[in-house]
């Protein structure tokens, strides 16, 4: 029998359902002549490399989905422009962060020598070295670039898992904690739910609890933003959030939130889109959040959810 809040297994479907349709039709328009024209260039690069995201779980969780195909257009369209890879690097202090997503999430049958050449430059001016880098950066570029098969000089796992704020957070009030990074952490650690964190019995039962009451915290404050990647934290750490009191209220809330045209208006209820918005300031509101719901609630209803094996931190957290 089932230990889900009944309804909830149907809110979380439509919810699914909604946020994937609207990223559907509107994910051409970020490589589009009136995209170029309207959105600021690095917001833009950004949100490609977050459908690019996007697209890699979509393809694990739900391969069949006929929306997928777009979606994949879109990302295949803009990793073929010639000029891609020069706007990665207007925005010096985004550049090597933006440059190695570029090259760990290059679609197959897109041509290899632009993201080679993009590793070959951040290998040679130390980027894929430890450097000066906080461990949150080192565990996010270990990430990506295990993910591109570069190279590299970072800790291992285990050690960017230890220097990270999960093990102190246990003792912390959650507002001395940051949510959206405990989110990331766990994010890298499982490959976005798709792989053993590498984690200890006691310290995936420690971090779970401590990501369930970020979870209650950001549903009080109707954060939708970060509600959404801490419901799927909760996915990363092997829990079925619509099993737990504080992932089903998270689901409840973005499903309650949600508008009709399966968008969501905004990054939290302080600052949802005005009725007066207009289709360009909505999209700049809504994009972010909506993407987000849709790659969490994938992982949610891919039966993925509350799978995942802990087994330590012996040879899983080193395999990767």
């Amino acid at each position: 029998m089932s230990t889900r809040p009944a309804g909830l297994d149907e809110a979380v479907t439509s919810l699914s359902a909604g946020a994937r349709e609207w990223i559907r039709l509107h994910a051409a328009y970020l490589d589009s002549p009136a995209a170029h024209a309207e959105l600021p260039v690095t917001p833009r690069v950004k949100a490609l490399l977050q459908l690019a995201t996007l697209r890699r779980q979509w393809e694990r969780c739900a391969p069949g989905d006929p929306a997928l195909a777009e979606v994949a257009s879109v990302v295949e369209q803009a990793w073929r422009r010639p000029d891609f890879p020069r706007l990665l690097t207007l925005e010096a202090r985004y550049a090597p962060q933006f440059e190695l997503m570029y090259a760990a999430l290059a679609p197959d049958g897109v041509p290899e020598d632009a993201p080679r050449a993009v590793l070959t430059r951040l290998a040679s001016s130390g980027y894929l070295t430890p450097g000066r880098k906080p461990p949150f950066l080192h565990l996010e570029a270990r990430f990506y670039a295990d993910l591109a098969g570069a190279e590299h000089r970072f800790a291992s796992y285990r050690e960017l898992y230890e220097a990270s704020p999960l093990p102190p957070a246990a003792t912390l009030p959650v507002a001395d904690l940051d949510g959206c990074r405990v989110a990331h952490t766990l994010f890298y650690l499982s490959d976005f739910g798709t792989r053993d964190p590498g984690l200890t019995e006691d310290e995936r039962d420690r971090a779970l609890r401590v990501v369930e009451r970020l979870t209650d915290h950001f549903v009080r404050l109707d954060d939708w933003d970060i509600a959404a990647k801490l419901v799927l934290a909760q996915c990363c750490l092997g829990a079925d959030p619509r099993r737990t009191p504080s992932g089903a209220a998270g689901l409840r809330m973005l499903a309650s939130a949600q508008a009709a045209d399966g968008s969501m208006p905004g990054r939290c209820a302080a600052e949802r889109a005005p009725a007066d918005a207009t289709p360009v300031e909505y999209f700049r509101k809504a994009y972010k959040v909506t993407l987000i719901v849709a790659l969490m609630t994938l992982t949610v209803t891919s039966g993925r959810a509350g799978e995942l094996t802990t087994t330590g931190a012996s040879a899983a957290g080193e395999a990767r």
